[in-house]
Formats: C-alpha cells, sequence, structure tokens
C-alpha cells in the first residue's frame, strides 16, 4: 500500500501518532482485519517494531486484537477514533486545569508569590517593561491587563482589531463595565460589519469612530500600557509585536492625549 507524505503527516498531526503507527493504522485501516505481519509488509514498518506499535494503537483505542490464532487485530471507526480522543483530550485538560487549581491552595504557592512580591519591591518602576511576539502572546497579556481593571479601559485599535477584541475581550469588557469601570474604544467603523457590532458594543463601552486617529494601543486605569509596533493589515500575525509599560508617568501622559483627541470626535 502506498500512502503519500503528506497524507501521512496529517495523521500523525491530527491524532498525535509517531511515523510507524500513523503507517500500521493507515496499513490496517486499508484492510479491516490484519496481522502483524501482514501490516508490516503493507507498510514498510519493520517486523520486529510493527508489534510494540500495535500494542500502543490497541491501548489508545484505535485497534482491537482479535482472539484467536494468528493473532489478528481489528481496525476501528475512524469516526469512533475522533471521539475517543477528544475524550481523552477533554479528560486530560480537565485534570490539568483541576491540578493548577489546586496549586493556588498550597503552601508552595504561596511562597511563589513570596518571590514574586519581594522581587517586585526592588524594581524601579520605569525599567517594568517587556516585549511581546505573535498576537496570541499579546492578546494573553491583553487579557491579564483588563482583569485587572479598576477604573478605565482604553483601546485605540484598527477596524480589524476592534472584529477581534470584540469577540476575545466582549464577556470580560461587560463584566467591567458593570463594576462601573469606563470601557472607551477609538477605531474606524467603515463596513456595515463594523457599524453593527459598534452598536452592539455600547452595553458595554463608548465606541467612536476615529478615521484619523491610527494606532494600536491598551491603556488600564492610567497606569499601564500595551502598544503595537506595527501595523496589523502589513503584518502577519506571528509576527506582530506589542511593547508593554507599566508606568503611571507615561500611561496618564498618554491617556491625556487621548482625552483630548476624544472629545474631538
Amino acid at each position: 500500500m502506498i500512502v503519500q507524505e503528506g497524507f501521512l503527516k496529517r495523521i500523525r498531526s491530527a491524532f498525535d501518532l509517531n511515523i510507524y503507527e500513523a503507517k500500521i493504522w493507515a496499513a490496517l485501516l486499508s484492510k479491516g482485519v490484519a496481522t502483524a505481519g501482514e501490516l508490516s509488509d503493507i507498510s514498510s514498518v519493520p517486523r520486529s517494531r510493527s508489534y510494540d506499535v500495535l500494542e500502543s494503537l490497541e491501548k489508545r483505542g484505535f485497534a482491537i486484537m482479535k482472539l484467536g490464532k494468528p493473532i489478528r487485530y481489528i481496525a476501528i471507526d475512524p469516526q469512533e477514533i475522533v471521539k475517543r480522543v477528544k475524550r481523552g483530550i477533554s479528560s486530560e485538560a480537565d485534570g490539568r486545569l483541576n491540578e493548577l487549581e489546586g496549586v493556588r491552595s498550597t503552601s508552595f504557592f504561596t511562597d511563589l508569590e513570596l518571590l514574586f512580591k519581594h522581587g517586585i519591591e526592588h524594581i524601579d518602576p520605569t525599567t517594568i517593561s517587556g516585549t511581546l511576539k505573535g498576537r496570541n502572546a499579546i492578546y494573553n497579556h491583553i487579557e491579564s491587563m483588563v482583569s485587572g481593571a479598576q477604573k478605565s479601559v482604553i483601546f485605540l485599535t484598527s477596524q480589524n482589531g476592534f472584529l477581534r477584541k470584540s469577540d476575545a475581550f466582549g464577556e470580560i469588557l461587560e463584566r467591567l463595565s458593570k463594576r462601573g469601570v469606563l470601557v472607551r474604544i477609538a477605531t474606524q467603523l467603515n463596513t456595515k460589519e463594523t457599524e453593527k457590532l459598534s452598536k452592539d458594543v455600547q452595553k458595554y463601552a463608548q465606541v467612536k469612530h476615529a478615521p484619523n486617529f491610527h494606532g494600536r494601543f491598551v491603556i488600564i486605569d492610567g497606569k499601564e500600557v500595551l502598544f503595537m509596533t506595527t501595523n496589523d493589515t502589513e503584518t502577519h500575525e506571528s509576527s506582530d509585536i506589542g511593547v508593554w509599560i507599566s508606568s503611571h508617568y507615561f500611561a496618564s501622559a498618554l491617556e491625556g492625549l487621548f482625552d483630548i483627541h476624544w472629545k474631538g470626535i
């Protein structure tokens, strides 16, 4: 059986299999029922390896060992495999989440917080800054910043950024608004989609069309800023760069400039 390399790569990626497991499983699917020797010949996997590979696939629920001699293996419907893999991933994720939640109530976690607080006390506030690369890392940091807001959240963002951020942070911003946090968003509203979204967002944020106010940044409570150094229409999301600065002096100054422009639009 000749299986294209690209097909095997997709099997490996989708089901987290190594190359031998992918080859043996593809061979078993093509046969339905087969011995280890037959699968070795079909897949070009060394016979000495085919037994432990099949044992691994059996443990993971990709195959069933048929009773009798010679020993044969029965293929499982891929639809069922997807269900099993999803259950496994979900169970593993739940376990990790419970483990992490459990860590927070231990003395070990208290020690971690003490280390952090002790270290922060010796840092010059003007030096607390960092660079983030990739939109995923940037959005993770924005979520952390926004979640800690007490008074105000300001977004200056592009039209596409408005769509992305509304989807990513809408629920958090709505909760903040109910607590009395002032949320303001300046962006471009040049499409029907963004105009409609701006009306939906009004329930938790003030949104204004700012056609001549370009840039991308977030200001939280006039204390910290994260600004992007690239144009999101010209840069791939993996190359997006954000600079975070925790400085009341800088953040409040930038917020003051934003307020002046906000009143004029």
